[in-house]
């Protein structure tokens, strides 16, 4: 296959991938302009997620990848930030509720973007989903496919989104030192998350085979970059506790999405790269898991 037709196939998916994308979010708000039902914004926003992933999912299964689904946990939290500081503030934008959207949307477009750089189009599906679709019936991978790959990350995504809600609807003179904790937890998880990702793809770039990558923060932890994604909703969360000291119920979030990583995204990795290379035992055995430390020594 010639590079030309390559990149056509490539643009082709990524047009396709957007136009569902637009369907899915058009649906969302659709709901949410034109659904009168009385129930909370919470609750209405939470429907009008679950609305958007069906409509990712259903498009899933028409290309028959998963993989499409992917961006929908960078790319929705932004549009939800945004809806509930306009709902909140309608005629004045205070400085946290600012703060945390532009924190929350830097966050979603360097993922997507970082998701774009190594997506290699609609023929491609992630490995853990061949995974799943070998193990088991096309029955059983469709409610997989739907409740665990997809729905499940929407719901958690989800609650560690409330913590934006209550840090958006918020007046002047609301933030305190708890404010500042946030924020400085979730500046900082960005840019791990971006210093990581990138050492990834220039050691990708240099790579001989059998190694492994032990370079930079991945010196230090196995996984910087799950790090400093469970960083950023427990930076969230400080947010929503400079709030108001009663949210702190909200921990539900951050606690969801890092059991998510420790005990699913984590040991599905780990368990494939030391079926890959014979190293990866003693890298497992000297560097933290998660969290950045020193090196174990023999």
């Amino acid at each position: 296959m010639s590079l030309k037709v390559i990149k056509t196939k490539y643009w082709a998916s990524l047009l396709s991938v957007f136009l569902v994308y637009a369907i899915a979010i058009f649906v969302g708000w659709s709901f949410l302009h034109y659904v009168n039902w009385p129930i909370s914004v919470i609750w209405k926003t939470f429907i009008a997620d679950v609305l958007a992933t069906i409509i990712v999912y259903l498009f899933s299964v028409l290309f028959a990848n998963t993989s499409v689904y992917d961006p929908y946990w960078s790319v929705i939290p932004i549009f939800i930030a945004f809806y509930w500081l306009i709902i909140n503030n309608s005629t004045d934008i205070y400085f946290k509720p600012l703060i945390v959207v532009i924190l929350v949307s830097i966050w979603g477009i360097r993922l997507t973007v970082n998701w774009l750089r190594g997506w290699k189009g609609l023929t491609h599906e992630d490995w853990r989903y061949n995974l799943y679709r070998k193990k088991h019936s096309r029955f059983i991978f469709e409610l997989i496919n739907l409740f665990g790959l997809q729905m499940l990350p929407t719901f958690l995504v989800f609650l560690g989104c409330l913590s934006i809600y209550t840090s958006v609807n918020v007046k002047r003179g609301q933030s305190n030192y708890l404010d500042i904790i946030g924020g400085i937890i979730t500046m900082v998880a960005i840019v791990i998350e971006t210093i990581s990702d990138e050492q990834r793809r220039v050691f990708a770039k240099r790579r001989r085979e059998g190694d492994i990558i032990n370079i930079g923060l991945w010196k230090y932890s196995r996984h910087p970059n799950y790090f400093g994604e469970i960083s950023f909703w427990w930076g969230l969360y400080f947010f929503a506790l400079g709030s108001s000291l009663s949210n702190w119920w909200m921990i539900i979030g951050p606690i969801s999405i890092s059991l998510l990583f420790i005990f699913i995204s984590i040991p599905l990795m780990e368990n494939r790269l030391l079926s890959k290379y014979s190293v990866y035992k003693d890298y497992k055995h000297k560097v933290s898991s998660l969290v950045p430390l020193p090196v174990k020594k023999k």
